[in-house]
Parts: structure tokens; C-alpha cells; sequence
């Protein structure tokens, strides 16, 4: 219920944003590169060894899964180890949205190479050469004679008798066909992009200038949804941080000193804070990404902060070009508009 008092000069404004970004990495370094490289032990455990680091994006479970998938065995067979530089290939670094791309890529690749190893091991233990044999859920199967069968892990411990040891080893690096930009920013620096549209829809007190955001929905295009759950959760993320930008987030500076270093007055979005989403996947087929996927980390988070400002615009016929959009900020802007009789 309202608390009792004279009723609010509320707007409500729908405001929309659309972006494309790059989806599969950025050569900014002269390397775009990942490599990983993809153990089975006899035992049947997967170890990818990669670069990649995990953040928080989710990259752990789709590598995991593109190995998985790769490999024709199952998912919790496979463990990523991406936190130790002693034994890690080679990555660039987590940015320009490129993980799943770049890093799918190297681990499918890897993969792909662990897989044609394990065939020649079970055409030798089934006595039929390896283009008749398909790898699902880590079994070995003829497909003249569907009745031999072999799991994996036993093709792998029959090299105990054979010169050559008990692990079978791949390793791969992929680097993007991709160029650095040129004195005139001229140059296809990313293997692909990632397009998305949000609308925003708000509401403005007219005698405060606060904004309430009250739903989001984000439509992305993601390529192939490796791990939708994931997907729609980067979104939301992005959008959080989009929130923040938009209406909280603002580092003050004063005679060179930051005078609001606590998270008390820098204030983050927290999840009170967060609107309505609708997350609306949009799949396509990218033929240069993993099983057709691309990279969506920032995706998310580009457009928020302009649907709102967007919005904004349309609830109260102020346009405002400066982030954030504070109280204080859009109430100076409605005063101004009002004196110039806008």
C-alpha cells in the first residue's frame, strides 16, 4: 500500500538499445591466440589443460562441455585446470568477449586430435579400423557390427602392453583469422559478432528525478547456446552492471583524491535493486565458433545504461549524455527544460 500523502508526478518511457560487438576475441596484441592441450588417463578421466581462466563467466562448464562433446564422453568425466601457469599454454587473457570462441575452438581442436588417438587404440583391441568406429558416452562402437563395443577407458589401458605408456595426450592452438587495425583503424579484427537489442522500461519522479527501472527485456544473438542456463545468466549479469552504470555508479574525484572508495557510497546494484528480465536467446549458427557458438560476455552490459537513457528521454523529453543518471542530474535537466519553456 502507498503511505498516505499527495500523490506522486510519476512518467513511465520505454527506451531501446542495440549493439553489435565483437564476438570472437579482438587482435588488439599481435596474438589472439589460445592453446590447450587434452589428457585421458586409463582410468577415463579427461584433464584439459588451457590458458583460459575462469572468472566467474561459466567457461570451465562449456569447455568441459565442448571437450565432452568432442570426445563423445561424458561430461563429469572431464576436469579443466586452467589456474596453474607452470603447466598452462598460452592464452592472451580474458577480454573482448573471446573465451568461448577462442578457447572452445583450441579445446575442440585438441579434442578433435585425443579423439582420432583413441580411435587407433580401440581399431587395434576390436580388430576394425578406426572410420568404422563412433565414440558416444564414452563408448566405442562398430558400426558394421553395432555389437563390439569397447568403453574408452579400456582402449587407453591397453596400451599397459604396448611401448609408448598408459596416457594418451593432444594438444592444439588456435588463433583467430583475424588482423590488427591500421593506422586508420582499417582491419577485421574479431572472427565474429554478437548483435542484441534491450528495451528498458522505467519510471521518473518528476519532483525527485529519481528513476526507477522497473523491467528489462535483452535479446541476444549468441550463435549456438552451448549452456543456455549460462547464457541467460552472463545476461543478467551484464545487465546488473548496466544498471549500475546507468542510475549508481560513480567514482568521485576531488583534487585528485577518490572521496567515495567504499562500496557505502559507490553505490553498486544489488539484487533489490534489480528489475524485471526477460532474456530472449536468439540462436544462429556461426560457422568459425565451437559447435557454432560466440563469445557473449559483454554483450549483456552494452545496452543497458542507453535503453535507459533512452527511456528517459521518452518519459520526460530530456536527453541527457552523462552517466550516471543520478536524481540530482535528471532533476537539474527537468529544471532546465522547464525554464526554456521545453
Amino acid at each position: 500500500s502507498q503511505p498516505p500523502g499527495p500523490p506522486r508526478n510519476i512518467r513511465r518511457g520505454l527506451g531501446i538499445a542495440s549493439l553489435f560487438h565483437v564476438g570472437g576475441g579482438a587482435r588488439v596484441y599481435r596474438s589472439d591466440g589460445c592453446g590447450a592441450i587434452v589428457r585421458i588417463d586409463d582410468f577415463g578421466k579427461v584433464t584439459v589443460i588451457i590458458g583460459a581462466s575462469e572468472i566467474g563467466q561459466g567457461s570451465d562448464t562449456v569447455l568441459a562441455q565442448i571437450c565432452a562433446d568432442t570426445l563423445g564422453v561424458p561430461v563429469e568425466k572431464v576436469e579443466i585446470v586452467q589456474d596453474d601457469t607452470l603447466v598452462c599454454p598460452w592464452d592472451v587473457g580474458v577480454h573482448a568477449s573471446r573465451t568461448t570462441f577462442i578457447a572452445g575452438n583450441a579445446t575442440r581442436m585438441a579434442a578433435e586430435k585425443a579423439r582420432d588417438k583413441l580411435l587407433e587404440l580401440a581399431s587395434g583391441v576390436l580388430e576394425e579400423p578406426k572410420e568404422h568406429l563412433d565414440i558416444e558416452n564414452g563408448v566405442i562402437t562398430s558400426r558394421r557390427e553395432p555389437s563390439r563395443r569397447l568403453d574408452y577407458a579400456r582402449a587407453i589401458r591397453a596400451t599397459h602392453f604396448r611401448e609408448g605408456g598408459t596416457q594418451l595426450i593432444a594438444e592444439a592452438f588456435y588463433d583467430p583469422p583475424t588482423v590488427m587495425q591500421d593506422e586508420h583503424f582499417k582491419g577485421n579484427i574479431s572472427a565474429t559478432y554478437a548483435f542484441g537489442t534491450q528495451i528498458a522500461e522505467i519510471e521518473v519522479d518528476m519532483d525527485t528525478g529519481r528513476i526507477d527501472v522497473l523491467r528489462v527485456v535483452a535479446a541476444h544473438d549468441v550463435g549456438r547456446a552451448l549452456n543456455p542456463a549460462g547464457a541467460e545468466g552472463q545476461i543478467e549479469g551484464g545487465i546488473a552492471m548496466g544498471l549500475g552504470y546507468a542510475v549508481t555508479e560513480q567514482l568521485i574525484v576531488q583534487e585528485g583524491k577518490v572521496v567515495n572508495p567504499y562500496f557505502r557510497d559507490y553505490k553498486l546494484a544489488t539484487a533489490r535493486d534489480m528489475p524485471a528480465v526477460k532474456v530472449i536467446l536468439v540462436e544462429t549458427h556461426d560457422p568459425g565458433g565451437p559447435f557454432g557458438a560466440k563469445g557473449l560476455g559483454e554483450a549483456g552490459a552494452i545496452c543497458t545504461a542507453p535503453a535507459i537513457a533512452n527511456a528517459l528521454y521518452a518519459a520526460t523529453g530530456v536527453r541527457i549524455k552523462a552517466l550516471p543518471l543520478t536524481p540530482e542530474r535528471v532533476l537539474e535537466a527537468l529544471h532546465r527544460n522547464l525554464a526554456s519553456g521545453i
